[in-house]
């Protein structure tokens, strides 16, 4: 069971996400809650603190009597309660909640300890609020998609739960779930955060490695195919330019082919006697840049995708609402945490850097299918009859529509800030959106890897040199065989395909 007293890394997001392990909020994070609820009760006594005896955004002008405070919590939850689109998948909900909860146990909110036992019994009980993808901008937090989290907390709105949408209550009812309570600025704190945006982010981070690594392994597979020299991968080469994540790349690999039968040292072929004799090479001296140069268009999405984990966790054990409770210092403080920024910048990053993983993985596709370029397969590797039969052409087309839309989608959201609220949030970070645009660009990436290994598999049939190949390409490829077998006789593939897709999403290469 995880504690939260202490600060959440990605293992345990992980953990709790994909693995459903419990979580218990923690005799410190009990503490903190208990001190920042009472010390806020006793300093809002006879003062103007925003969103606790005001209205909110330009309404802040507003004075709200005692009598109505609990009531404009309410208010604020409801009203705001207005996303549209698609409902969000529930790994998502769960880190969005985890997000929420951690951000708010670290006593910086001044709310009632019930909110994050209510919370804490959702994720634990696998209830997922209905959270609609579109409504937030990322400037006062993700305020509609948290407005739904809210929603559902105090007992009301609808939830996900064995799959079926319900009414909240009819929920809470038979799983014994108590609504929290509101007693001064819950509804606020909930709503006034980035953890949609980062609960997205951290689980589109999960993805994005995983899709890495079978780039990696489809890259390296490739490198068998074509038998080529393995300079290009050497620590010498990689060594001498200094960023990481290239020369982590190439060590993969080098991993990957290290007993490969396949690979070839240069210094057996061109660098050996009598090699300068000849004056037209028919196999090339350098492969193309998409065998060639892996380690140097992966190495930036490796650096990309540690960056944006490191800012990310940063995100999530960070306090990010508004205005920000003070124990130690007696004080509270107004300000802007809730601006989602750093998310929505890592999230373009992210998915500029994921887009050109499936471009990558398109161009090596490419090179399969043209007999031309490749030099060693039968066009759209056809094991039928040429003419009559089409092999993987069909599939190609998929792979270049997809590729194309990421493209588009990587356009940023960070720099197309609109005013809103009565241009009270008059720049903001659209994060949500961001998260959720590379969340789909994730997505159609492992469609395209998923197309680009069907293809190499198909390679490997028609090939047939299993016996020279690495164990690292062994070690998957019965299972990518019984998922898409050999095709000789044209037949749909779209069911094997989308087979291979979730295959790789639930699976890691290494």
């Amino acid at each position: 069971m995880l504690n939260l007293d202490n600060a959440l890394d990605f293992t345990d997001f992980y953990r709790v996400v994909f693995e459903n392990e419990e979580i218990e909020l923690g005799k410190l994070t009990e503490q903190r809650l208990e001190n920042s609820f009472e010390f806020l009760k006793d300093f809002s006594q006879n003062k103007i603190i925003y969103g606790v005896n005001t209205g909110f955004g330009p309404m802040a002008q507003y004075r709200v009597s005692d009598e109505d405070k609990i009531k404009l919590q309410l208010n604020l939850i409801r009203s705001h309660s207005s996303g549209a689109g698609a409902i969000m998948e529930e790994k998502y909900v769960k880190a969005l909640m985890l997000a929420r909860l951690n951000t708010l146990g670290l006593g910086k909110s001044g709310i009632h300890s019930s909110v994050a036992e209510t919370l804490a019994d959702l994720i634990n009980k696998n209830v997922y609020p209905v959270i609609f993808e579109h409504g937030g901008v990322g400037a006062s937090g993700d305020l509609v998609q948290l407005a739904h989290l809210a929603l559902v907390i105090i007992g009301e709105g609808e939830v996900i739960y064995n799959g079926q949408r319900q009414h909240t209550k009819d929920v809470f009812d038979q799983l014994d779930i108590q609504p929290a309570e509101i007693k001064i600025r819950e509804g606020l704190a909930i709503m006034n955060g980035t953890s949609a945006m980062t609960g997205i982010g951290i689980v589109n981070l999960v993805y994005s490695r995983r899709l890495l690594n079978w780039a990696i392994y489809c890259s390296s597979v490739i490198n068998e195919i074509v038998e080529a020299y393995d300079d290009h991968l050497s620590e010498e080469l990689n060594a001498s330019k200094l960023h990481k994540g290239q020369q982590k790349v190439a060590e993969k690999m080098r991993s990957h082919l290290q007993d490969s039968k396949l690979t070839r040292d240069r210094n057996d072929h061109l660098y050996s006697s009598g090699a300068d004799k000849n004056s037209f090479f028919k196999e090339k001296v350098q492969e193309y840049y998409s065998l060639r140069c892996v380690p140097q268009i992966l190495g930036p999405v490796l650096d990309t995708l540690e960056n944006s984990l490191k800012i990310l966790i940063e995100e999530v054990n960070s306090a990010n609402d508004n205005p920000i409770i003070d124990v130690e210092t007696e004080h509270v403080y107004h300000g802007g945490n809730f601006h989602g920024d750093y998310v929505s910048l890592e999230m373009d990053k992210l998915r500029l850097a994921i887009t050109k993983t499936s471009m990558l993985a398109e161009r090596q596709l490419n090179y399969l299918l043209n007999a031309k370029l490749n030099d060693i397969l039968p066009p759209f590797v056809n094991m039928g009859t040429l003419g009559l039969n089409f092999g993987m052409q069909g599939a190609q087309f998929t792979a270049v529509s997809t590729t194309a839309e990421n493209q588009m989608l990587s356009n940023s959201m960070y720099v197309h800030s609109i005013p809103n609220n009565n241009d009270n949030q008059d720049i903001v970070s659209m994060g949500a959106n961001s998260a959720n645009m590379t969340r789909k660009v994730i997505e159609n990436s492992f469609e395209v890897i998923s197309t680009e290994l069907a293809t190499i598999v198909q390679a490997l049939y028609f090939l047939d040199f299993d016996d020279r190949l690495s164990s690292a390409t062994h070690s998957k490829l019965g299972e990518l065989r019984e998922i898409i077998p050999q095709v000789e006789e044209d037949r749909p593939l779209y069911g094997e395909i989308e087979r291979l897709k979730d295959y790789l999403k639930n699976n890691e290469a290494y």
